[in-house]
C-alpha cells in the first residue's frame, strides 16, 4: 500500500460490507490487539484470548452486511468480542492462571519488587476474574479501554444507568478483595 493514502474507516467498512475482504482485513489489522486485550481482561488467558478474537472476527465478518455506522465499529467489534469471550468461558467452565505481560518487570528492580508487583498483578487479575461476566465487561471496557459510559451502553446495548450500576458493583467487589494490598498502600 505505499504511495496510497490510508483509507478512512468509514470507506474500509463501505468496501467490506460490499465483499472487499481486503478492506476487512485492513480494519482487523487496525482492530485487533484492541480487541484481544478485551477478550484476556475478560477471560485471562493469552490463549483462550487469541482464540475468541478470531472468533469475534469471523462474527463480525459474517454480520457486517447489517453493521450500521450509529456507533463507532469499534464499540460494534468490541461487543462481538465481549460475546464470543463469554461463549469461550462457557464452553471451557474453568479459569487458568493468565500470563500478563503488563506485569513485566524492569531490571532495576530487586527480587522483592519484583515478587511482590507479581503478586499484586495476580490478586487484581483473580478479582477481575471473580467478577461477574456482566460487571467485568463494564469495568474492562471503562478501565481498561477508556470507553466513556454512553459508549460502555452501546456496546454492550444497556442503559447508562445499568452501566453506572453495574460499574459501581465491580468497584466495590475490587476494593473488598483486594483489601489486603490497599491497607499497604
Amino acid at each position: 500500500m505505499s504511495g496510497r493514502p490510508a483509507r478512512s474507516e468509514f470507506d474500509l467498512i463501505t468496501a467490506a460490507q460490499q465483499g472487499d475482504q481486503h478492506a476487512f482485513d485492513e480494519l482487523v489489522r487496525r482492530h485487533r490487539e484492541a480487541v484481544i486485550m478485551v477478550v484476556y481482561r475478560m477471560c485471562g488467558d493469552v490463549h483462550l484470548a487469541e482464540d475468541a478474537a478470531q472468533e469475534a472476527f469471523v462474527r463480525a465478518w459474517q454480520h457486517l452486511p447489517t453493521y450500521q455506522p450509529r456507533s463507532p465499529f469499534r464499540n460494534w467489534v468490541y461487543r462481538i468480542a465481549i460475546n464470543a469471550a463469554l461463549d469461550t468461558l462457557r464452553a471451557v467452565r474453568q479459569e487458568r492462571e493468565p500470563v500478563d505481560a503488563d506485569a513485566a518487570a524492569s531490571a532495576d528492580d530487586g527480587p522483592e519488587a519484583l515478587v511482590e508487583r507479581a503478586e499484586q498483578a495476580d490478586a487484581v487479575r483473580r478479582a477481575v476474574l471473580s467478577l461477574p461476566p456482566a460487571s467485568r465487561a463494564v469495568l474492562v471496557l471503562r478501565e481498561y479501554e477508556g470507553l466513556s459510559y454512553r459508549e460502555i451502553g452501546e456496546t454492550l446495548d444497556i442503559p447508562i444507568g445499568t452501566v453506572m450500576s453495574r460499574l459501581n458493583y465491580a468497584r466495590g467487589q475490587l476494593r473488598q478483595a483486594l483489601a489486603p494490598w490497599l491497607e499497604g498502600l
